[in-house]
């Protein structure tokens, strides 16, 4: 098949791919793209005993007949590529701790680093051309969501695996070095494995629905790399992606000046989460926790608690009446109670016991929410608390701690790192790890893998 040379969203696409440089990224990109490798790798760590992550480590090592390629994270042993891409992608969600991408309305990291980490590490391939296939990815899935997630999203699927199997795709090609028309081919075979649904929120399919993820995106690439073909069209054409998962979006807006002015990276950029839940939830944790400190607010003292968002700002909080750990991340009752009742929401808030607890549920129904009328954005939410005492409290928030505006520092992610192995219950401090992370480009990937700390 001669090279792609259409104007169409695939070839678009590809020639972005092909083209791009790792020498482009500046020390600061890189480092950035390092931060995301410690942040989604020490969440995986602190996901490596969630139920999940059991099943599917117990599906992948029994089917792997011995073969290795990558490393399955915190097990201790290789797999082939695309189960470690699964094991590693399940694990590294299933917490809902990993980063995001306000945009994109879902995880980046989580869709390209599980595949990317496994690619490179089996192919032998360097720190460098791994930061560079990073922002490739990160690049496509978020301008193919700036066309497109509103709707999208509110339909039901789920933004993570879907748009960031796409990009994710796009990425092992670039990290691979494919051609324009092998990247045209993998973006249809990604497309014919694009899955995901919001109704997996708050069970085990929601973090298998990201493993699946990057190991669709490892195979889209392998496969067009030996030789399989997809359609060329297949996000714009008549019956393509953007027909089929949304209403027909043009995407050629948002592709025909892809890395410019400034890349995604730099412009949306990634939002590092301070509480393993849903990211819809973090603004009214942050404003519960400071009344909490400000006015000296307790639990007793409360009578209802009135919490209200733009539109379509708590979507995917689809449990209003959350039983299990999992269910409870996705609960802006249960964010609430957990934050007003404890003064924290940590990994431990988070178990099924936690969620039961009598002064919990009885909390959680004084709890209510609603979402105001206008646009998406810019996304803010009002916490509205009554007392006992017939008094109100109003607390407005629109900064998020963690975002891209107001990032986390490289010492609160090194807390947050320790916190993950703590939970993990690795048997050293991971700085070997953290710091060769934060020097990506200077070596192998696979010298990378050997640092990560052995868990007991």
């Amino acid at each position: 098949m001669p090279e792609a040379r259409t104007s169409n969203a695939a070839a678009r696409i590809a020639r972005f791919s092909c083209g791009f440089a790792p020498e482009r990224l500046s020390p600061a990109q890189v480092r950035q793209v390092g931060r995301a490798v410690v942040d989604t790798v020490g969440v995986a760590l602190a996901g490596r005993a969630e139920p999940v992550s059991e099943v599917v480590w117990r599906y992948v090592a029994g089917r792997s007949g011995g073969a290795s390629g990558a490393l399955a994270w915190g097990r201790g042993a290789a797999l082939p590529v695309e189960d470690a891409a699964l094991y590693n992608g399940v694990a590294g969600h299933v917490l809902d701790f990993d980063d995001v991408n306000s945009p994109l309305r879902g995880h980046p990291s989580i869709a390209l680093l599980p595949p990317l980490l496994a690619l490179a590490q089996a192919r032998g391939l360097h720190g460098s051309r791994l930061a560079s296939a990073y922002v490739v990815g990160f690049e496509v899935m978020v301008r193919l969501a700036r066309a497109m997630v509103q709707d999208h999203y509110a339909k039901g699927w789920h933004a993570t695996t879907t748009l960031g199997g796409i990009g994710a795709a796009v990425a092992c090609c670039h990290l691979l070095g494919l051609t324009e028309a092998k990247t045209v081919n993998a973006i249809g075979l990604a497309v014919a494995q694009a899955s995901g649904s919001r109704i997996n929120f708050g069970s085990m399919a929601k973090s298998f629905q990201a493993g699946h993820c990057g190991a669709g995106a490892v195979r889209a690439a392998v496969l067009a790399e030996l030789g399989a073909d997809g359609a060329p069209d297949a996000l714009d054409g008549a019956e393509g992606f953007s027909h089929l998962y949304g209403k027909g979006e043009d995407l050629t807006p948002v592709l025909s000046d892809l890395g410019q002015p400034e890349l995604e990276l730099d412009r949306s950029g990634i939002e590092v989460k301070k509480y393993p839940m849903c990211y819809a939830a973090h603004r009214c944790i942050d404003g519960m926790l400071d009344l909490r400190d400000e006015q000296g607010l307790h639990a007793d003292a409360v009578s209802a608690v009135h919490v209200t968002s733009n539109h379509r700002g708590m979507v995917p909080l689809i449990h209003d009446h959350p039983q299990t750990g999992l269910e409870g991340k996705f609960s802006m009752q249960y964010a609430m109670a957990a934050a007003l009742l404890d003064g924290h929401v940590r990994l431990s808030s988070f178990t099924d016991e936690a969620v039961r607890r009598p002064a919990v549920q009885s909390l959680m129904r004084k709890v209510t929410r609603a979402e105001a009328n206008g646009a998406p954005t810019p996304r803010w939410n009002r916490l509205d608390i009554t007392l006992a005492s017939g008094a109100v409290l109003h607390k407005e928030i629109r900064q998020l701690r963690g975002s891209s505006a107001c990032p986390l520092t490289d010492e609160e992610l090194c807390a947050k790192w320790r916190d993950c192995l703590r939970f993990a219950g690795a048997a050293e401090d991971g700085d070997a790890f953290f710091e060769a992370a934060f020097d990506l480009a200077s070596l192998p990937v696979r010298d990378l893998m050997r640092r990560l700390p052995a868990l007991a």
